[in-house]
């Protein structure tokens, strides 16, 4: 049972890093969130909250798996993350402001 849990975060921070990459991008900031540009920090925190992410997916996949079967499930992950990431910047970009609103700095 916890090894699920395990994967599910997993699949959780591959989706929520690869989104936060995703709106470090102009194009996709603007879709989510309008006309008004990301500043530069903005941009760095969130390239730098994808990264972390998906280093923390793929941590988590080694906690439930030896490295070759977890490297194995992490790739899957981030396959089926990046698939829920285009179809939803696609159909639905607004959605993505949900991840933006985690990036922001508290005022």
């Amino acid at each position: 049972m916890a090894d699920a849990v395990l994967l599910l975060l997993a699949v959780a921070a591959n989706i929520a890093g690869l989104g936060w990459l995703a709106l470090a991008m102009d194009v996709h900031w603007e879709q989510a969130l309008g006309p008004v540009p990301a500043s530069r920090g903005t941009v760095r925190l969130l390239r730098v909250l994808g990264v972390s992410g998906l280093a923390a997916s793929l941590l988590l996949c080694l906690a439930v798996d030896h490295a070759s079967m977890a490297a194995l499930v992490w790739f899957m992950t981030l396959a089926g993350a990046a698939l829920v990431i285009a179809f939803t910047a696609s159909w639905k970009a607004r959605w993505l402001g949900l991840l933006a609103a985690l990036a922001r700095p508290a005022a």
